[in-house]
């Protein structure tokens, strides 16, 4: 079954061109390292999955399907049920810091329709168990460290059984061995059928937990790309080396792209 399926997109922000030409599909159960410079197109490409930015269809056979709906014709008032398929982990965390882990749960079921308390209280002790968090509830955000507080957004996102779990540097604020045990919680979700795609700059993670390996560079989106020895994390932005391959400006009355 796919679950992303995009073929001929563009993704740009106002007058601004991120990326074009891009064509993949993702199936179920697939796990997807998306990998790049800072500034490629990584973020946005990721956005336009989840309704954040537009996926640009600009030729007659373009199309941007996601869990089996149109990006093209979908109206933003059916945007909050395209994302309840999908569960968000975000390098951020994105936690409410005033109220606890299982109010903060609590707070996500009711939004997307929960109403019988019983099946709250079992979904969300459910959930923190398979991040190893079912003694946490109690806790408020500030007195859990960065790692719980991630496996905390992990829970989260899996509350309404996603088909897809879109994550971005999930393990980015967080020291090697932490980053360690969320990345096998996130392999364990993907070996249980949720699909994964995920932004990563460590490439410890893509050589140690193997998966397929989508590349933006040059404006463009490799797909099933190989990890070349050469190939090394952002260590400083595009624009410091002079190969700057993020966004760039369309003039208003000109086709060129100006860098």
């Amino acid at each position: 079954m796919d679950i992303i399926d995009y073929h001929n997109v563009e993704i740009r922000q106002e007058d601004m061109f991120v990326l074009g030409d891009i064509s993949f599909t993702v199936r179920e159960g697939d796990f997807v390292y998306l990998i790049g410079k800072v500034g490629s197109g990584k973020s946005s490409l990721l956005k336009t999955i989840y309704a954040e930015l537009e996926a640009i269809c600009p030729m007659p056979d373009s199309h941007a399907i996601v869990l089996n709906t149109s990006l093209q014709s979908l109206k933003k008032r059916n945007i909050p049920k395209l994302r309840r398929q999908m569960g968000i982990v975000f390098q951020d965390f994105q936690l409410l810091t005033d109220r606890n882990v299982f109010d903060n749960l609590s707070f996500v079921l009711k939004s997307t329709g929960w109403k019988d308390k019983k099946l709250i209280h079992q979904k969300i002790f459910q959930v923190l168990d398979m991040v190893g968090m079912e003694t946490k509830g109690y806790k408020m955000p500030h007195e859990l460290s960065g790692g719980e507080q991630q496996r905390i957004c992990i829970a989260r996102a899996l509350l309404n059984d996603p088909k897809l779990i879109l994550a971005d540097e999930p393990t980015g604020n967080l020291d090697p061995e932490t980053g360690r045990q969320i990345m096998e919680i996130l392999r364990k979700v993907g070996e249980n059928g949720t699909t994964v795609v995920m932004i990563t700059h460590n490439l410890q993670w893509v050589r140690e937990f193997p998966g397929r390996i989508f590349q933006c560079v040059g404006r463009r989106l490799i797909v099933d790309a190989e990890l070349t020895d050469d190939y090394t994390p952002d260590t400083v932005t595009p624009e410091e080396t002079g190969q700057a391959e993020g966004p760039v400006r369309i003039t208003e009355n000109e086709d060129m792209i100006i860098a």
